[in-house]
């Protein structure tokens, strides 16, 4: 019945008249990158010279967002094209039988699985005729087996992936190696399954074109430099930066092989002919974690709602397409990505429920005509899970700390930016035009304004019917 719900759906996304030629679709998913790790946004301590390539080679978005600060909820949503909100999926994936914690007010249940009734991008492309195929991390389902593994019943291969190899690479998840960090000599990198599976897929020969998904473990904890050489190049560096020293040191190299992996897929595209009808996107799922990513001037980290949480890097490169070189600074989201492959393939989603839009006006230059449009983000959890208690109070600016994140929604309209707080009630409203690290808060001052975005907040949330913490005497739900 699915199967056949979804080829009807296919005759209106992709009519008879849509261009017979196709271009190859690769989009890369770094894990826990943060906005400012790239040479090319600013870094200052790890090279990146292959992303950087990239952005030299493409579009470099500024104002570029993941759907949730979160891995499985973003991931859910950029899979979708609807919010985490949407879908009910606003947290990582727990096994069965685990609840979130109560504390001042009572989070929504926790979600196992992305429900296979949702049409994910895989699907999406392969109805469009595209090969697609799937490597790395996938975390929209219940762990089978170990810490991260594939679903039998709900993974990759279940949501429309036709080729999809399960494998840690050389990511410290994989435990086990066949060598020793102490094996490699300078600029030289430990070979990465995700990244070898990825370039055999691009590699088959075949007639239709491509979708490639290819998400990297890269940069998640827990960061450990792969090799002795790369420790030694950054040790000096992370001193004299800021945070613990040890860990930006690990850190920085983590980032430096993440960037030689994608440059080994990037040549292998050039080699085989590929790059002048390959559409590449790079970007994060969420902001960097606290304890290891320089996130200033932006305000918090991974897990929380303020900019450096969810603010990401976002790469586009498309020969005849996207200008080299060029810059954008319109506000996007990862929900985008859905309806903007469904253009680039010959589609037509408009009939689907999607919270993203095209992106594609904004590769070819056509910003003038871009609408401003509201972006949202809901957070309905507490974190850290274990440990709340002893977590910083207050979100700063590179503290390197992990602090407590409360239940909370937020809204983007054009440079206006508002965080809606459960547990106090309180709005917090900024200019980010004015005021990228959100230190003033002009809520009191704009009264007017406020209460404009936190009713239109509040209203796309429940037309999105989103879940809202409760309190645990009144058993309402708080939804300011």
């Amino acid at each position: 019945m699915r199967a056949l719900t979804v080829l009807l759906l296919f005759c209106l996304w992709f009519p008879v008249s849509a261009e017979a030629k196709q271009p190859n679709i690769v989009f890369i998913l770094a894990d826990d990158l943060g906005w400012k790790d790239l040479a090319c946004y600013g870094g200052t301590l790890a090279e990146t010279p292959h992303l950087d390539r990239l952005a030299s080679e493409g579009m470099k978005f500024t104002n570029a967002y993941s759907p949730a600060p979160i891995c499985s909820a973003s991931r859910a949503a950029i899979l979708t094209g609807k919010t985490p909100a949407r879908l009910h999926f606003e947290f990582v994936t727990k096994p069965a039988g685990v609840e979130p914690p109560f504390r001042s007010l009572m989070p929504p249940p926790y979600t196992r699985n992305l429900p296979l009734k949702e049409v994910t991008l895989g699907e999406m492309l392969q109805q469009a005729h595209y090969a697609t195929g799937f490597f790395g991390k996938w975390h929209v389902s219940e762990h089978y087996q170990g810490y991260l593994g594939w679903s039998p019943t709900h993974g990759p291969k279940q949501q429309g992936f036709q080729t999809a190899t399960e494998a840690f690479g050389s990511h410290p998840y994989a435990k086990k190696f066949d060598w020793k960090p102490s094996d490699f000599q300078k600029d030289q990198f430990p070979p990465d399954a995700v990244t070898e599976n990825a370039i055999q897929f691009v590699k088959q020969p075949r007639e239709e074109p491509f979708f490639l998904y290819l998400s990297y473990f890269h940069v998640h904890t827990p960061v450990r430099s792969p090799t002795d050489w790369l420790i030694e190049k950054y040790a000096e560096p992370a001193k004299a930066g800021p945070g613990n020293a040890k860990r930006r040191t690990h850190y920085g190299a983590f980032v430096e092989t993440l960037d030689h992996y994608v440059g080994q897929l990037l040549s292998a595209l050039d080699s085989s002919g590929l790059r002048d009808s390959t559409l590449i996107v790079f970007t994060s799922d969420n902001g960097g974690h606290p304890e290891y990513a320089a996130n200033g001037p932006l305000r918090g980290s991974k897990w929380n709602l303020y900019e450096a949480g969810i603010r990401v890097p976002f790469l586009v490169r498309w020969p005849g397409h996207v200008q080299a070189g060029s810059v954008c600074a319109k506000p996007v989201s990862g929900v985008d990505l859905f309806p903007t492959f469904c253009e680039v393939a010959g589609g037509n989603c408009s009939s689907m429920v999607l919270d993203g839009k095209s992106l594609v006006p904004l590769f070819e230059g056509k910003s003038a005509s871009w609408s401003q449009r509201p972006l949202t983000w809901h957070f309905p959890y507490y974190h850290p899970e274990k440990g709340y208690k002893k977590a910083k109070e207050t979100i700063g600016v590179n503290d390197f700390k992990v602090s407590k994140t409360r239940p909370v929604s937020a809204i983007r309209v054009g440079d206006w930016k508002l965080l809606s707080f459960y547990e106090s009630g309180k709005r917090e409203l900024y200019d980010l035009s004015k005021d990228p690290g959100e230190q003033q808060d002009l809520s009191e001052s704009q009264p007017k304004r406020t209460a404009q975005l936190g009713g239109k907040l509040k209203q796309m949330l429940q037309e999105m019917e989103a879940r809202f913490p409760t309190d645990i005497f009144t058993e309402e739900p708080k939804t300011n």
